[in-house]
């Protein structure tokens, strides 16, 4: 698993823009406009353990992504293929 410890380590001289609170959901980074990649299942996943997965898409569609807008904002990858 990735994590943004190692990321940090890897990447010294990098500032990432992070979502707090979701840090198990980041699997890697974008080496070309240096940006974290986060996965949406387990954005997901994280936000349910709130009342319930409703509540989980609409706090990550309308307050997560939203507010994480800009040049380094982090990659939403939609891996939710099951």
């Amino acid at each position: 698993m990735v994590t943004i410890d190692k990321i940090i380590k890897a990447f010294v001289d990098e500032e990432f823009v992070k979502c707090d609170g979701l840090d198990e959901a980041i699997i890697g980074v974008d080496y070309d406009k240096m940006r974290l990649i986060y996965s949406v299942k387990r954005v997901i996943d994280i936000l349910k353990n709130n009342p319930n997965i409703e509540d989980a898409w609409e706090h990550f569609s309308f307050e997560i992504i939203n507010s994480m807008e800009g040049e380094n904002s982090p990659v939403w990858c939609y891996d939710l293929f099951d």
